[in-house]
């Protein structure tokens, strides 16, 4: 075989393609590791308040009834720290957790954001509804002593893994022991 044909166009061009996908791939791992082990924490400031329990309908559950909870909460958190050259947004979730005697672990989102780099990156949701519904899927959530809300949030990368992560503060509340009858009023 001739000299000139093992060392074709095709064959170059492939072992520079090969190496430089090797070079970028240790590249984009080294620049990885350089925020492999910084903090992603941030402190919150959570309220919760004029809390409401209803008894609704549920054809879902075994009982077909099923307990909503209604309340305002404020929320105020400085997220400008995690932000980072390796941070290309963060999934913000407001989580409500209780435990049951039928589910030991209940974690509920009542109320999630997008946040950009270039957007806001303070929270500041003051006297604010739930975006989902808090509901349990039995009669559990009357007369709880514990239910904690807890803000998390998923730190979406450039390069490495979705990191997952929880602010610095929660709070918990005792729902009502009765249940509020008469029509829903919606605020306008």
């Amino acid at each position: 075989m001739p000299a000139d044909s093992m060392h074709s166009l095709y064959a170059r061009a492939n072992a520079i393609f090969a190496f430089m996908l090797w070079v970028l791939s240790a590249v984009t791992f080294a620049c990885f590791l350089s925020t492999l082990f910084l903090n992603y924490t941030t402190n919150v400031h959570l309220d919760v308040s004029n809390v409401k329990l209803r008894r609704v309908n549920d054809y879902a559950s075994e009982s077909g009834v099923a307990d909503l909870a209604a309340f305002d909460f404020s929320l105020k958190a400085d997220v400008s720290p995690l932000f980072n050259w390796n941070v290309k947004q963060l999934f913000v979730y407001l989580v409500a957790e209780y435990a049951t005697e039928k589910n030991p672990v209940n974690q509920v989102v009542i109320w999630d954001r997008i946040l950009h780099r270039n957007t806001r990156v303070v929270i500041d949701e003051r006297i604010g509804t739930p975006k989902y519904h808090l509901m349990d899927d039995g009669t559990s959530l009357k007369d709880h002593k514990n239910v904690t809300f807890v803000l998390r949030y998923n730190v979406v990368p450039n390069a490495g893994y979705l990191r997952l992560a929880q602010a610095e503060g929660q709070i918990q509340i005792e729902m009502p022991e009765s249940y509020t009858t008469g029509k829903p009023t919606r605020k306008a």
